[in-house]
């Protein structure tokens, strides 16, 4: 296996350069040719501990396509878990891999595990798009420093059902935000994807009376849902109370915002917006925009819970992401009086946290924090 800070020679200059402009601390390329495997780690910050984030399984049709989306990936970890309190930096892995279907060999599993633990605990894995437990699970065998893993093995396991609950809880802020009441019950619901956090999200609105309709690339997904299903190319122009992308980024764009016809926006896919002028836009339309690394921070919320007091328990993950709702109203309280939007509010709130919280220096391996020594000590108990 290789690791290098830097992707090749000829783009160093680029690459250095987005990291300063971004605030990254490292990058780490990883191959490994017995295995086919291509990855790249960002570290974002590690001001409040650990970098924490998800392993994405996903085709790039370029290096420099997945350099920019673990450059982006991380930097909203850092923020989503300084707004929600966790003593925790930002990172993320995206693993260039091509077919979708293809299975991961435990030989593949064991060498991303290897490349997780050269970096000495300043970054911990999770699972994101295209990953399962079982990744992690295989992972583990390498590594303490990975999340998610069998409950069995003192883990959380998927982190899906809390990601899904936190941004109920952060919808029906939005809904108090635009319409004066937090209640769901009769509102129409457009869901973006029925990945695992789209489907469950879909479910819990059912349970709570409102009228959801999916839409997905693959529609049996979307029916499997029990909801009205949708064509996938309409879902962003269907007329709706709220709009929840589910899917991947940036699919809100000055363009696409013009098309809208919802008063809501608030889902769980990551880094929804796809440049400043997005936020912008929609506050300029009147759309309530509930920041998506605000309400979707219930899976590492979740995860923060495996280093909690007495292990993991999920009904203390689950009451820890029903506030995600106070913290969404607060959001939406700092726009109003700061007279910026949304996405402005809740970078703003994170980087307080930062400075009033962080240690001011970058984490070092070695150093101790509740997330290395839980993490530590399962790695004790199961070996």
């Amino acid at each position: 296996m290789e690791t290098t800070d830097r992707a090749t020679t000829n783009v160093a200059g680029s690459v250095t350069g987005n990291m300063l402009a971004g605030g990254h601390e490292q990058v780490s390329w990883f191959a490994d040719p017995g295995v086919g495997l291509r990855a790249v780690v960002g570290i974002h910050s590690t001001a409040l501990g650990p970098a924490l984030g998800g392993i994405r399984f996903w085709h790039y049709r370029r290096d420099e396509d997945a350099l920019a989306d673990v450059l982006r990936l991380s930097a909203a970890m850092t923020m989503k878990a300084a707004v929600a309190g966790l003593d925790q930096g930002g990172g993320k892995t995206v693993v260039l891999w091509d077919d979708p279907k293809a299975v991961r060999s435990e030989a593949f599993l064991q060498s991303l595990g290897r490349a997780v633990e050269a970096l000495g605990g300043r970054y911990v894995a999770a699972e994101d798009v295209g990953a399962s437990q079982a990744d992690m699970d295989g992972i583990a065998g390498e590594t303490a420093w990975v999340t998610g893993v069998d409950p069995a093995r003192g883990g959380s396991g998927d982190p899906s059902p809390v990601t899904a609950y936190g941004v109920l809880h952060g919808m029906r802020a939005a809904c108090e935000e635009a319409f004066g009441s937090p209640a769901l019950a009769g509102r129409r619901v457009v869901i973006q994807g029925a990945g695992h956090v789209g489907a469950r999200l879909a479910r819990l609105l059912m349970d709570d009376g409102a009228r959801v309709a999916v839409a997905d690339i693959d529609p049996s997904r979307a029916a499997a849902t029990g909801a009205e299903v949708l064509d996938a190319d309409g879902a962003l122009t269907a007329e709706c109370d709220v709009l929840a992308p589910c899917a991947l980024g940036a699919v809100l764009n000055v363009d696409s915002i013009a098309r809208l016809r919802t008063n809501v926006v608030c889902g769980a896919a990551n880094n929804q917006l796809a440049d400043d002028a997005a936020a912008d836009a929609l506050a300029g339309r009147s759309i309530v925009y509930a920041p998506d690394f605000v309400v979707n921070a219930g899976g590492i919320i979740n995860i923060a819970h495996e280093w909690a007091a007495g292990g993991y328990s999920s009904e203390r993950a689950h009451a820890a992401a029903a506030r995600i709702e106070a913290t969404t109203r607060g959001v939406f309280e700092l726009a109003r009086h700061e007279g910026v939007n949304p996405a402005k509010a809740a970078a703003e709130l994170g980087r307080r946290r930062i400075e009033r919280d962080g240690q001011g220096r970058p984490y070092l391996p070695g150093e101790p924090s509740l997330m290395r020594e839980a993490l530590l000590a399962r790695r004790e108990r199961f070996r």
